[in-house]
């Protein structure tokens, strides 16, 4: 039985919540100005390294309709559907 000093475990750090982003959800965008736009995810482009981890979102902004590229760590929710 060990005797030695206990040490807690921190919990494991989650996904963030780009990488669960698919083409066709919303999307809520902080952008550098620390404005939030809402937007449809079209297109998905993933990592070099790791296609699978989401690296820029192609979107439609919802209330300009205006497509643009956006960096994927720029997404701070995802709006669920009704």
């Amino acid at each position: 039985m060990p005797t030695g000093p206990v040490r807690p475990v921190a919990p494991p750090n989650p996904d963030p919540i780009f990488h669960h982003v698919k083409a066709g959800m919303s999307v809520i965008i902080k952008n550098t100005d620390e404005t939030w736009q809402m937007a449809d995810v079209i297109h998905v482009i993933g990592s070099p390294q790791n296609p699978k981890v989401p690296l820029f979102f192609q979107v439609s902004y919802v209330d300009t309709h205006v497509t643009n590229w956006v960096k994927a760590d720029l997404v701070t929710h995802i709006v669920p559907r009704l």
